[in-house]
C-alpha cells in the first residue's frame, strides 16, 4: 500500500513546456484584449451596461488584484465612447429669488460659449448704455421734460402769488413751505403792527391768511404731482434709452438660444434687471451715495457678480460619455459645495462659488468609486443613496442636516441625474450592505463576482503571454522569451494552488514582470528568462521570509522539539500554517496524545487554555464520533485522554491536523510508534475518510526545509489527503528529492492508509464474527479499550459509594459523559 500511496515527481510539479508557445518572445505577439478567465464577470457587467432602468447599478466583487478597476475602466470607456456627450451644466442668478440660483443646461461646449457670449454682452452694455445717455437727443429730450416741469410749476407759482395778492398777502418760501405775509398801504405788517390791528381786521386778516395757505397746499400738491410726473417720464426716457441700447444686443442672444426656453426666460429677467439699474452702466460719479471707498467696491462687486455665468461642468473636451473615478469620495466631493470667502471682514458667498463634485462630472455617464473609501467617509454612502433613489442632485451642507451650524446659505437649484454608479470591493462589503442595508439590493441590482483562478488552458496561457505582452510595452519592459513566459504561468499555478488552474489575482504576476525585467537590467540581457522569473521569485521571498528562516533556526538548535527520525508511540509531526500577511509558511508542529483510565472522554488541551478555534473544536469532536462509531457500536466506550501542540503558544484554528490528533491517540491506545520522519497534514470525517486541507504545497516544502536541515534520511516525507494532489506546485528542490527518492509524498484516501504507513502495520478489518485480525492495529486499540473499561469496572467495585451503594466513578472535576469534549 504504501508504494501505491506514494506520489511520483510528476504528480507534485505540472511543468510548462515552453514549446506549447508559438513565439520566441513576447514582442512577436499582440497585447491582451479584454481580461483573461472572468466570462462570469464580463457578462454581469455587459449587460449592466446595457441595461438603462432604474437601480441597475453595478458591484464589482471580488479579491484584491484581480483586475477589476482595470477592466471596468476599459470596458465603459468602450461603451462610453460609443455614447453622446451629456450637457453642460451652469448656475446663473435668480433676480427674482437671490438666494436660490437657477440651473440650465446647454449642449456640451455650449457653455463656455454661453459665458463668452454673456461676457461680451456685459462689456457692450458698459460701452453702450452710456453713450447712448450722453447724445443729444436724450438730453434734448431730458431738458424738454425739465422745462416743461419748470413752466408748470412757474404758472402755479403765478396763480398762487395772484391769489395771495388779491387776498393782501405776500408769500415767502421757508424751509417748512410758504409764509403769508399780510400787506397793508402795500406794506408788510410786522407781528406788532398786526397786533396793532383792530380785532375785527385782525379776524378777517387771519380768514384771509388761512384760505391763501390752503390755496399754497392745493398748489404744492400740484408741483409735487407735476415732478412725480416729471421723474416718472425721466424712468420712462431712461428705460426706453437703455432699452434702444441694450435690447437689440439681449434679443440677438435670446435669437441664438432660442431653442433653450430657460436660457430665454433667464436673458428676459436680466434684461428687466439692467433696465432697473442703469446707473451700473453709466459713467456717473456716484461717490456721495458712498461714504467710504470700500462700501463702493462692495457694491460694484455685487453688481458685476449679479450678472456673471457659473460654469459647473464643462464637458466641451469629451468625446464620450463621461467616466469619473473619485479616489476621495466625501460628502462634499460627491454632491460639490458652496464655498465662502472673506469680503471685508465678513464671510460671503454667491452663485459663482458654487463647485461641482463628482456626481456632477459623472451625469450623463459613470461613476466608479471604492465601497470601502464611500463607507468610511461620513455620510457620502447615504448622500449617494439619496441622489441615487431621487435621480437629482440636491447640494446641502452637512451643518443644514444636523443643525450643527445655522447661517444663511444659498440653496441651489437640484440638477437632474442620469448615471451609472460602479461600485469596487471585496465580497464582504458586498455582503454585510446586502443583508444590512435595505436600499443596497434595490440600488445595485448587477453583481460581477470576479474570480480568483482561471483554467489552465492553452487558451489561458496564451493570453498570459498577452499580458505579459500588455505590460512589456506600457511600462516599457524588456520582453519575456518563451522559457520566461512558461516560468510565468507555473508561479500562476503555484499562487493559485492548482495545477490545473492559474491565478487571476494578476498584481501579484505584474510584481513579479517587474522585478524579473530589473534582475534581467542587472544581468545586462535584453530579454527576460526563466531564470530572472526564478531570480525574482527567490529575491521577493528572501525579504519576507526572516520569520520562517528565525523557526527553522531554532528547529535545528533544537529549541523547538521535533524528531525526524525513529518511531515514538502517541506521537506524530502536525504541520499548520503561518500567515503574516504578504508572506506565509509552514511551521512542524509535535502533536502528541495521552491515554488513561476514566471517564473524561478526549480533553483538547488548546481548548482548555482558551486557544483553540471552533473550527479546531469541532475536529477534536469529529475525532470522538470516529472512535465511538468504530469502536464502540456494542459497547460503551471509556477512556480519558488528551490532545496538545506542543510548544505552540498561539492560537490555533482549523481542522487540518485533526488526522495527526487521531493518528497520535491511536497509536497512544494500540501503545504502536509511529514514524516521525513523516508529517501529517489532512481532516477526517466521523466515517474516517481524509478529506482535503488548504496551504498544502507551503506545508510540505516547510517540513522538507526543517528535514533537510536535520539532515534527510530517506525516509522521511509528507502523507496528506489524495483530493490535495492536483494542489501541489512544489519547488524544484523538493520535486528533485521525491525523484532521488530521498522524500516521499504520500496520497491517502482513509485513516486506514495513513495509519498503516505510520506504524508499518495493517490496520485490520472486522470478520464475521466483527473481530479485528490478532495483531492488527485496530485489534490492539480495541484491546487497549478493554482492558481500560476492565479497570475502571474493578476501581469502581473497590470504591463502592457507602452512602448511595453505586460506583463513585467520578473524577474531579469532571461529569460521567462518556466520551464527550471537555
Amino acid at each position: 500500500m504504501t508504494r501505491g500511496n506514494r506520489l511520483e515527481a510528476e504528480q507534485i510539479f505540472k511543468h510548462c513546456e515552453p514549446d506549447i508557445f508559438e513565439l520566441e518572445t513576447t514582442e512577436e505577439i499582440a497585447p491582451l484584449a479584454g481580461i483573461i478567465g472572468q466570462e462570469r464577470a464580463v457578462r454581469a457587467i455587459n449587460f449592466g451596461l446595457k441595461i438603462n432602468r432604474y437601480g441597475y447599478n453595478i458591484f464589482l466583487t471580488g479579491l484584491t488584484g484581480t483586475g477589476k478597476l482595470s477592466y471596468a475602466r476599459s470596458v465603459i470607456q468602450e461603451r462610453a465612447n460609443e455614447q453622446t456627450v451629456p450637457d453642460d451644466w451652469l448656475y446663473v442668478y435668480n433676480f427674482r429669488h437671490p438666494g436660490e440660483p437657477i440651473a440650465l443646461s446647454l449642449p456640451a461646449g455650449m457653455g463656455s460659449v454661453f459665458i463668452r457670449d454673456i461676457h461680451n454682452l456685459l462689456n457692450e452694455l458698459k460701452e453702450e448704455i452710456p453713450k447712448a445717455f450722453n447724445t443729444e437727443e436724450y438730453e434734448r429730450q431730458k431738458g424738454t421734460i425739465l422745462k416743461i416741469f419748470q413752466e408748470t410749476r412757474s404758472n402755479l407759482m403765478e396763480q398762487l402769488n395772484r391769489v395771495a395778492q388779491e387776498k393782501g398777502f405776500v408769500l415767502k418760501r421757508t424751509s417748512t413751505g410758504f409764509l403769508s405775509v399780510p400787506l397793508k398801504d402795500g406794506e408788510e405788517l410786522n407781528e406788532e403792527e398786526f397786533n396793532q390791528l383792530e380785532k375785527g381786521e385782525r379776524e378777517e386778516v387771519e380768514k384771509k391768511s388761512t384760505e391763501v395757505q390752503l390755496k399754497a397746499l392745493e398748489i404744492v400738491r400740484k408741483i409735487q404731482n407735476e415732478e412725480k410726473a416729471m421723474k416718472d417720464k425721466f424712468r420712462e426716457l431712461e428705460q426706453k434709452t437703455g432699452l434702444h441700447a441694450a435690447g437689440h444686443l439681449i434679443d440677438e442672444l435670446k435669437e441664438k438660444y432660442q431653442d433653450f426656453n430657460r436660457v430665454i426666460h433667464y436673458l428676459d429677467a436680466l434684461q428687466e434687471d439692467v433696465l432697473e439699474n442703469l446707473n451700473d452702466f453709466r459713467d456717473e460719479d456716484d461717490d456721495k451715495q458712498f461714504p467710504f471707498p470700500w462700501l463702493k467696491k462692495q457694491a460694484q462687486a455685487e453688481a458685476s457678480t449679479r450678472y456673471t455665468v457659473n460654469l459647473l461642468i464643462d464637458n466641451s473636451e469629451l468625446t464620450g460619455a463621461p467616466i469619473v473615478i473619485e479616489s476621495n469620495p466625501t460628502y462634499y466631493n460627491l454632491i460639490g459645495r458652496v464655498e465662502y470667502e472673506n469680503r471685508f471682514g465678513t464671510m460671503t458667498t454667491d452663485f459663482s462659488m458654487i463647485k461641482g463634485g463628482a456626481l456632477h462630472r459623472a451625469n450623463g455617464g459613470y461613476l466608479i468609486l471604492q465601497v470601502k473609501d464611500l463607507l468610511l467617509n461620513f455620510q457620502s454612502w447615504e448622500v449617494l443613496k439619496r441622489v441615487l433613489k431621487t435621480k437629482e442632485i440636491r447640494m446641502e451642507t452637512i451643518g443644514e442636516q444636523y443643525a450643527l451650524l445655522t447661517m444663511a446659505t444659498l440653496k441651489p437649484e437640484p440638477i437632474p441625474l442620469e448615471v451609472k454608479v460602479i461600485l469596487i470591493g471585496n465580497p464582504l462589503w458586498y455582503h454585510l450592505l446586502y443583508r444590512f442595508d435595505e436600499d443596497f439590493r434595490k440600488l445595485f441590482k448587477i453583481k460581477a463576482d470576479f474570480d480568483s483562478v482561471m483554467g489552465r488552458s492553452l487558451e489561458n496561457m496564451t493570453k498570459m503571454a498577452e499580458f505579459i505582452t500588455t505590460h512589456c510595452q506600457r511600462e516599457n519592459l524588456k520582453h519575456f522569451d518563451r522559457t520566461g513566459v512558461a516560468r510565468v504561468v507555473e508561479y500562476s499555478s503555484r499562487l493559485a494552488e492548482h495545477q490545473e488552474k492559474l491565478t487571476t489575482c494578476f498584481n501579484d504576476i505584474v510584481e513579479i514582470l517587474f522585478e524579473a525585467d530589473a534582475w534581467a537590467g542587472i544581468d545586462n540581457n535584453d530579454y527576460i528568462t526563466a531564470a530572472h522569473v526564478d531570480q525574482a521569485i527567490m529575491e521577493k521571498n528572501y525579504r519576507s521570509d526572516k520569520y520562517e528562516k528565525k523557526l527553522l533556526e531554532m528547529v535545528e538548535q533544537g529549541q523547538i522539539l521535533l524528531d525526524f527520525e525513529g518511531a515514538k508511540e502517541g506521537q506524530v509531526n502536525g504541520l499548520s500554517i503561518i500567515d503574516l500577511g504578504d508572506y506565509s509558511f509552514a511551521r512542524p508542529s509535535r502533536i502528541t496524545a495521552s491515554t488513561y483510565m476514566g471517564r473524561r472522554g478526549i480533553v483538547n488541551i488548546e481548548r482548555e487554555s482558551k486557544m483553540s478555534g471552533r473550527i479546531h473544536d469541532k475536529g477534536v469532536l469529529i475525532i470522538s464520533g470516529y472512535l465511538g462509531q468504530k469502536f464502540a457500536r456494542e459497547k460503551p466506550l471509556t477512556l480519558s485522554a488528551s490532545l496538545c501542540f506542543e510548544q505552540s503558544y498561539e492560537g490555533v484554528d482549523g481542522d487540518s491536523a485533526s488526522s495527526a490528533e487521531l493518528y497520535a491517540l491511536l497509536s497512544s491506545l494500540a501503545e504502536i510508534p509511529l514514524k516521525q520522519g513523516l508529517a501529517v497534514s489532512g481532516s477526517i470525517n466521523q466515517k474516517g475518510e481524509i478529506q482535503p486541507v488548504g496551504g498544502i504545497t507551503r506545508k510540505i516544502e516547510g517540513f522538507f526545509a526543517a528535514c533537510k536541515l536535520k539532515g534527510l534520511t530517506g525516509d522521511q516525507g509528507v502523507i496528506i489527503p489524495h483530493q490535495n494532489t492536483v494542489n501541489l506546485m512544489l519547488d524544484a528542490e523538493v520535486v528533485e528529492a521525491v525523484r532521488q527518492v530521498t522524500f516521499h509524498i504520500y496520497a491517502v484516501k482513509t485513516v486506514e492508509e495513513g495509519l498503516e504507513i505510520l506504524s508499518g502495520l495493517p490496520p485490520g478489518k472486522r470478520d464475521e464474527d466483527g473481530k479485528y485480525p490478532e495483531g492488527s492495529f485496530f485489534s490492539r486499540v480495541e484491546k487497549r479499550l478493554e482492558e481500560l473499561a476492565e479497570s475502571l469496572r474493578r476501581q469502581q467495585g473497590e470504591d463502592q459509594d457507602p452512602e448511595k451503594g453505586r460506583p463513585n466513578d467520578r473524577e474531579p472535576g469532571c461529569s460521567n459523559q462518556g466520551l464527550t469534549h471537555t
